[in-house]
């Protein structure tokens, strides 16, 4: 929800294109993080249960001390999350490493049956070896193909002519025509409205001979229903294709899911034939008037 609000506010700043991509792209990529973040967490955990069991009690020295060891699970989660950002990890392996005279072979621990505090090194290079590839090679780097995946995808339907952010400006436009949310607004107000757009979906003044030639439906009360203007409006900026059925099909959808009361209503004319139905009368009027002077 945050990052959606903070997408709002970046759609106000027109050179935020390229920062409202990252977030989307980061938006797209957090289920799957998610996963690899549970998984992430399976292999520490199994990694800390093992390395308690073999490297409880080394010696402390270098990178061994009272927070950073393998005494206690949390501890052995520490010691692993340093290992994976690869930081220093190499301190935790020298007393891991260790052999006689360097360790004390017979050391007593009390409360355990285990003696000494040498390690083990073959099972130490193993244990790091492998934790790093899998940990740091592997997972970390899936982290990064996510994502770049997602930003690809984000880059991908940021280039196309229109996005959400084109439909969210107009219905917040819309919200200003029709304060009472009654999915339409009366004709006369069409042209104020068309140039109140950001583009692409606007069409500055002089628009009425555009917007007429797009045979709006008009209902009674000389009103036009949103919808048919934003399907117009979408029409005008993709041109015709056969893709346009089904996004109509997914315009209607989205906002039904929005507006769950959506008004039914029965087209009585369009404005092209309104401005066909003046003109006629027009013409007839001056024939009558014509006549008349005879």
């Amino acid at each position: 929800v945050r990052l959606a609000r903070i997408g709002r506010v970046l759609r106000l700043i027109k050179g935020a294109k390229g920062i409202r991509t990252l977030l989307f792209a980061l938006m797209m990529s957090l289920p799957a993080l998610f996963n690899i973040g549970l998984l992430l967490f399976l292999v520490m955990f199994i990694y800390a249960i093992f390395g308690m069991s073999q490297f409880a009690y080394v010696k402390k020295e270098s990178g061994i001390d009272d927070m950073f060891n393998f005494e206690t699970f949390p501890n052995s989660m520490i010691c692993l999350f340093q290992i994976t950002t690869s930081g220093g990890w190499n301190y935790l392996l020298f007393p891991i490493l260790n052999k006689e005279p360097d360790c004390d072979p017979k050391k007593v621990h009390p409360g355990s049956s285990v003696e000494g505090d040498c390690g083990n090194p073959s099972v130490g290079i193993f244990f790091f070896v492998s934790y790093i590839i899998i940990s740091f090679l592997v997972v970390v780097n899936m982290y990064i193909a996510v994502i770049l995946e997602n930003f690809s995808v984000a880059t991908e339907e940021s280039a196309e002519p229109l996005g959400e952010d084109d439909f969210e400006m107009f219905y917040e436009v819309w919200e200003k025509f029709d304060p009472g949310a009654t999915q339409f607004i009366e004709f006369s107000k069409l042209f104020d409205f068309a140039a109140s757009l950001e583009p692409p979906l606007l069409i500055p003044k002089p628009n009425k001979v555009q917007l007429i030639a797009m045979d709006l439906p008009i209902v009674s009360g000389d009103r036009i229903h949103c919808l048919d203007i934003l399907f117009a409006f979408t029409k005008r900026v993709l041109g015709e294709s056969d893709e346009m059925d089904a996004l109509r099909v997914q315009m209607e959808d989205r906002f039904m899911a929005a507006n769950p009361s959506k008004v039914s209503y029965e087209p009585i004319t369009t404005t092209l034939k309104r401005k066909l139905e003046e003109q006629s009368a027009k013409v007839i009027q001056r024939a009558f008037r014509h006549h008349r002077l005879r």
